[in-house]
């Protein structure tokens, strides 16, 4: 169906058009229209002045809409959680499989599977954070389920259209060609829920480990003379690192830091999303342990953080606001590094020609106010 996007800002993914219209049709960018250009006779629709940017894509996402997907691996609980957090400006988005039994990682690439045949499910594959993780660091993780890395992994991921394939691994918790051998299958890996030394995250970076799961999040500290897997990530210049924009899982002060030591464009957005997100209820279970949400916090009795109660549209808004950045690179954090990270980049994460019609239209306030996946 064709569309003329008019009476708003554009947000390229480089710089913001004043005036500019947006022809979609076939699911699909067809021009940007400079300001006065005549358009055909496609329906209008008014902007009303808002800023229309690239959708977000999110490559972390527990859940959402009061459904957890390691409690619902199937369609149902798919589409769920896609569409809670559409409603938060993700147009795309990984559905993540918390430490679990092979039973339910197998269900899982069956409903991931299953949602890549839906047009314009929004989701892009399918992220296993864990169970290859570190026992001492794995944060509200079912220790039950951390277990060795074994041939089982590939074996599932065989010859399914999964999409974009992201796994947290703990770098030391693997033999060593065992990165690579999951590089050279095509899966994303990042290292997360780890104690990696500096020299043991170094020698994962040269195997191709991709990037790491919530940054400073269930890893060590960086010290003066250990800089540890902290330091590896941020000096790194061609690996990926996900933060969680909250105000509570890191300090803003660190992430400034952070942002200011990493390669540009290699810090982008996640929300590590819990079933809170857009659901009601003060409370919900993980593995048989009850998560409080309270002050914008999940978290276990003992106070250990359990993911988050966080969307992008205000991990954006905490981009500009906490880590004083300029809202182009907010917004680039939120959908153009992201699509880099998953290899998506030249379909999307930019407003450009050619490219999907996948849009969120936010106010001055940066409040999402409609989104578009694939044009509809």
């Amino acid at each position: 169906m064709k569309q003329i996007l008019t009476n708003g800002r554009i947000f390229t993914g480089d710089e913001i058009l004043p005036g500019w219209s947006l022809r979609l049709g076939d699911g699909l960018i067809q021009d940007l229209l400079p300001p006065g250009t005549l358009t055909d006779d496609a329906p209008v629709i008014d902007l009303g002045g808002g800023l229309l940017a690239p959708g977000f894509i999110d490559s972390q996402v527990n859940g959402g809409g009061g459904v957890l997907f390691n409690d619902h691996p199937d369609l149902a609980g798919i589409k769920a959680i896609a569409g809670a957090h559409r409603a938060f400006g993700a147009t795309g988005l990984l559905p993540t499989l918390i430490s679990d039994d092979l039973a339910s990682m197998t269900a899982a690439v069956d409903a991931i599977a299953a949602a890549r045949q839906q047009e314009n499910s929004g989701v892009l594959g399918l992220h296993f954070e864990g169970p290859y993780l570190n026992p001492a660091r794995k944060g509200a993780h079912d220790g039950g389920q951390i277990r060795p890395f074994d041939d089982a992994l590939f074996e599932l991921l065989a010859a399914r259209d999964l999409g974009a394939v992201v796994v947290t691994l703990a770098p030391e918790m693997v033999q060593p060609g065992t990165i690579r051998r999951m590089t050279d299958a095509g899966i994303c890996v990042c290292a997360g829920h780890s104690a990696a030394d500096h020299e043991q995250t170094m020698a994962a970076l040269d195997e191709g480990l991709a990037g790491f799961t919530h940054l400073f999040n269930a890893m060590p500290a960086m010290a003066s003379r250990d800089p540890g897997i902290v330091g590896a990530a941020l000096v790194d210049e061609n690996s990926f690192c996900g933060i969680i924009a909250d105000g509570h899982h890191v300090h803003p002060t660190t992430l400034r830091v952070a942002l200011a030591a990493k390669e540009r464009g290699k810090m982008m957005l996640v929300s590590d999303a819990m079933p809170s997100v857009g659901g009601s209820g003060a409370s919900f279970q993980l593995a048989g342990q009850t998560v409080s949400v309270t002050g914008g916090r999940c978290t276990l009795d003992d106070g250990t953080l359990a993911g988050s109660n966080l969307d992008m549209a205000s991990a954006v808004r905490n981009t500009v606001k906490l880590l004083q950045q300029p809202l182009e690179e907010a917004l680039r954090m939120a959908s153009l590094y992201p699509s880099r990270f998953l290899g998506l980049e030249s379909e999307r994460g930019r407003i450009a020609a050619g490219y999907r019609a996948d849009l969120v239209l936010l106010d001055e306030e940066l409040n999402v106010r409609r989104t578009w996946i694939g044009g509809t």
